[in-house]
């Protein structure tokens, strides 16, 4: 099961269709495992989560999108923290300097 999917791929603005190109399948397929009709396996679930940025954790509900509101942030807001704990340190450091400077 790929709970997370739809709620995933819509925060990010990303149509099913763009989505299966991302990753090498049919719209239908995307569609199906939206619907649970089909699962991906271990690889399409990699495949996912590298074009939605964010864990296999968070796409498969190991980690639950429910955390985002339990602290008062947007879904869109925790995948920013998710892709943001994929980064390096020298690019979290970039990250930050782009923030501070954003926000003066």
């Amino acid at each position: 099961m790929v709970p997370n999917l739809r709620d995933l791929r819509r925060a990010k603005k990303m149509s099913q269709k763009k989505l299966a190109e991302k990753i090498g399948v049919t719209q239908q397929a995307v569609q199906q495992y939206e619907t649970n009709k089909i699962e991906p396996d271990i690889e399409g679930l990699k495949r996912i989560a590298d074009a939605l940025e964010v864990s296999v954790d968070l796409l498969i509900a190991h980690e639950s999108l429910g955390k985002a509101s339990d602290h008062g942030i947007s879904d869109e807001e925790f995948i920013v923290i998710e892709s943001y704990r994929k980064l390096g340190e020298y690019d979290k450091q970039s990250i930050m300097r782009l923030i501070r400077g954003l926000t003066k």
